[in-house]
């Protein structure tokens, strides 16, 4: 089946930040991913808001932002404003996260929910028709070059049978190395957040790689 292939933009190199997006579309990726963080819902601090708006300006390409922060209700127009086409949210994040996922969607955006590897799929059910993205955690969010958890396979297997039944894209974020891409997309995963394991710090060009994974 087709991929979305979704490079972190957290990886790049800020030292060249123009031409890091321009390399990246020209290699032919699908959806930039980018991370925010508020050292409080995870423990570390993502990309700072003039990144964001300067990546959002230049892309030709859809933008998705990660809201790893709590109570993302209150900053989901901002985003939107800037550009953000798709916004994912943790449903542990705030009380009423159905308010801001309708939010999300009012105002023209689409919404996702990103799900921990702690989190069942039992307790995200509910919430499965107000998204059109699912983006499962290979890891526990907040830092990049992590291990994936080999659990989270299990989760991923339920949420692939409950695609037809909501409509909704299945994606996958932390430790989307080659071979996990091309044997996940094989049972129904649809995107892959692009990071250090795959993308990020290789010898290869950025087309030369996104060519070979789209081929996997």
């Amino acid at each position: 089946m087709e991929k979305l292939l979704c490079p972190s933009m957290m990886c790049a190199n800020f030292g060249n930040l123009e031409q890091e997006v321009r390399e990246l579309e020209e290699a032919g990726i699908d959806i930039f991913h980018l991370d925010v963080m508020d050292g409080q819902f995870v423990p570390n601090f993502g990309m700072g808001l003039q990144d964001i708006t300067y990546v959002c300006r230049q892309a030709s390409v859809p933008v998705d932002v990660h809201l790893m922060i709590e109570n993302p209700g209150n900053y989901v127009e901002l985003y939107i404003s800037l550009g953000a086409r798709i916004l994912y949210v943790h449903p542990e994040s705030e009380v009423h996260v159905t308010r801001t996922l309708q939010k999300i969607r009012d105002k023209g955006a689409e919404a996702g929910i990103a799900v921990n590897p702690g989190t069942a799929v039992a307790t995200i059910k509910p919430l499965l028709p107000f998204v059109s993205y699912v983006m499962v955690m290979g890891v526990n969010p907040g830092f990049a070059g992590q291990s994936y958890l080999d659990p989270v396979n299990e989760k991923i297997e339920e949420l692939v049978g409950l695609k037809t039944q909501y409509g909704f894209r299945l994606m996958l974020d932390g430790a989307c190395s080659p071979e996990r891409i091309a044997r996940l997309n094989q049972v129904g995963v649809d995107g892959f957040v692009l990071g250090t394991s795959a993308l990020f710090g290789e010898k290869d060009t950025y087309r030369e790689i996104i060519l070979r994974l789209r081929e996997l």
